[in-house]
């Protein structure tokens, strides 16, 4: 057993739970959620995409998802989750929240990507992304507030809690309206995941 929790354990930290294989069709690319998870964006289709700073796969994603929003229809919202699925990814989620919350995500989104996989530093602490967000130049003192406050230990159990009534167990994630989840190992390629989300998004506008 304890071999068997090691192997999981070592999965979900490398970010993909299965090694992506080609779909075979459109359908074969996604799985529906049931029940359907509530969204946030009214009357617009919602695109929810989970991931860690710590994943490789979600860095390699970067690419692909900023290039899709540039033409994002204006019926579909757009939002970022960080997961939260084990203890090693919780200081990410903190700081992701702490950032947004203060309006300076963009100063530490793909700046803190870009330092954990491009030059390999280890910013996985508490001390480490206050250390690391204030390099970005964000107020130090006010993003160390955000980071322990309860407004983000909120957030965090709610990205917890979608994560885990979606089924995730890897990421990068995507969850469609509420319904439908599209991750790489269902997709087969990121290029498929882009093609399978703008596939159902089309079905729920037809809804």
């Amino acid at each position: 057993m304890r071999i068997i929790q090691i192997l999981i354990f070592s999965v979900l930290t490398s970010g993909l739970l299965i090694t992506p294989v080609k779909a075979q069709s459109i359908d074969d690319s996604y799985t529906q959620i049931k029940p359907a998870q509530p969204t946030q964006s009214g009357d617009k289709i919602e695109v929810v995409e989970i991931f860690w700073y710590g994943c490789s796969h979600c860095f390699s994603f970067e690419p692909h998802i900023e290039a899709w929003q540039e033409n994002i229809p204006e019926d579909v919202v757009f939002r970022r989750v960080p997961g939260a699925l084990n203890k090693s990814w919780i200081p990410h989620a903190r700081a992701f929240y702490a950032a947004k919350k203060m309006g300076a995500l963009e100063k530490l989104h793909r700046p803190l990507f870009k330092a954990i996989h491009q030059n390999r530093r280890k910013i996985f602490t508490r001390e480490s992304l206050i250390d690391f967000a204030q390099e970005t130049g964000i107020d130090k003192e006010k993003f160390t507030k955000h980071y322990d406050s309860n407004e983000t230990k909120i957030k965090m159990k709610q990205a917890f809690f979608l994560a885990r009534n979606a089924r995730i167990t890897g990421v990068p994630a995507v969850i469609v309206n509420g319904k439908y989840l599209v991750s790489a190992s269902s997709a087969g390629s990121f290029e498929r995941m882009i093609e399978t989300m703008n596939y159902l998004t089309g079905v729920e506008r037809r809804q």
